[in-house]
């Protein structure tokens, strides 16, 4: 068993994430921005530690106190009351998230010598094509296209955990979740994907999988899941509910 860092552990992934991992038997460090959060993530029999991951100094001390095997980073800035539309000005916030909290997590985890990480990102940017889309499609347009800051932050994040050699970086894509914690209850737009089953998905990478992209996603023809079922053992109806 690993002692795994959760970054984001009171989002809507990390919550069953959390529980799922202390069910497996891991030893895990849960952070939170808030200390509603944190109590939730020792509610839920893991360590807490209240962090802002756009506070360099904040994200390498807690993690050096932690000293995990594997970080998995679960952080989002995408929170809306029930009803409300993520505006373009949340876009934008959580845009920033990704740039600068995926920047700051990678070094603390290369600083503390953990040998995985593991980072979500979502799964419908592929270039229009023909589908299923493979991991290997591209999610930047050609040039002259511009490419706007919240899909440059999504490849600038997948680059820096695929990227450096110092750890094992495996990059979960994520289809539009559903399920408990979540804004729809039942699948949508696809590429789609239950809250619990991706959850599950970043347990079994914490041991399984060779470094690179997967797509995490309702086996619905729009994204391949081959390689998550190959290397993973990965199904999207295995939910298992912490």
């Amino acid at each position: 068993m690993a002692r795994v860092f959760v970054a984001g552990a009171s989002g809507a992934i990390g919550r069953p994430l959390t529980r799922m991992l202390i069910a497996t038997g891991h030893d895990v460090t849960g952070s939170s921005r808030t200390a509603t959060g944190a109590n939730a993530i020792e509610a839920a029999g893991a360590t807490s530690a209240i962090v802002d991951v756009l506070d360099a100094g904040s994200v390498l001390d807690a993690m050096r106190r932690a000293r995990p095997d594997v970080v998995i980073y679960q952080v989002t800035d995408l929170a809306t009351d029930p009803g409300q539309e993520i505006s373009d000005e949340k876009l934008e916030a959580n845009a920033h998230v990704r740039e600068v909290g995926i920047g700051n997590v990678v070094a603390a985890t290369a600083d503390v010598r953990a040998r995985r990480l593991i980072a979500q990102s979502i799964a419908w940017l592929s270039v229009a094509g023909a589908e299923p889309h493979t991991e290997d499609d591209p999610i930047a347009p050609p040039p002259p296209a511009v490419i706007p800051r919240t899909r440059q932050a999504v490849i600038d994040l997948e680059r820096l955990t695929t990227t450096d050699a110092r750890f094992d970086g495996l990059v979960l894509r994520y289809g539009r979740l559903y399920g408990p914690g979540t804004w729809r209850t039942e699948p949508d737009q696809p590429p789609t994907v239950h809250v619990d089953a991706a959850a599950n998905a970043a347990v079994l990478a914490v041991e399984r999988g060779e470094p690179g992209i997967y797509n995490i996603a309702d086996d619905d023809g729009s994204v391949s899941i081959a390689k998550a079922r190959r290397l993973l053992g990965w199904e999207p109806l295995d939910r298992r509910p912490g």
